[in-house]
């Protein structure tokens, strides 16, 4: 089962005894801000579904394909989109 809060989704680590991952949605809401659009041209214009835009505001998973579609509104990189924050408590990586 995947926990939420107000700023992140935890995902079950596939199997792997690791803890969990977060994927975070935070570069999306930046490079919104920095471009001409908003969520209201992304639903009108674009298509988006509320229920994405939604899914954004809670880092809830959402499917590549609309992570696709997004980058190809605003012409930029999955980096742009979504982060990757590895579990703090994963050997290898830095306490947050």
């Amino acid at each position: 089962m995947n926990t939420v809060n107000k700023k992140c989704i935890f995902l079950p680590d596939a199997g792997q005894g690791r803890g969990y991952k977060l994927i975070d949605y935070r570069p999306f809401w930046d490079t919104l801000k920095q471009s001409e659009e908003t969520t209201y041209t992304l639903i009108t214009r674009y298509k988006i579904s509320g229920a994405t835009i939604d899914k954004l505001r809670k880092n809830k998973p959402m499917n590549t394909t609309t992570l696709d579609g997004l980058c190809g509104i605003f012409k930029c990189g999955l980096q742009d989109i979504v982060r990757y924050v590895p579990d703090r408590g994963e050997p290898g990586q830095e306490k947050r």
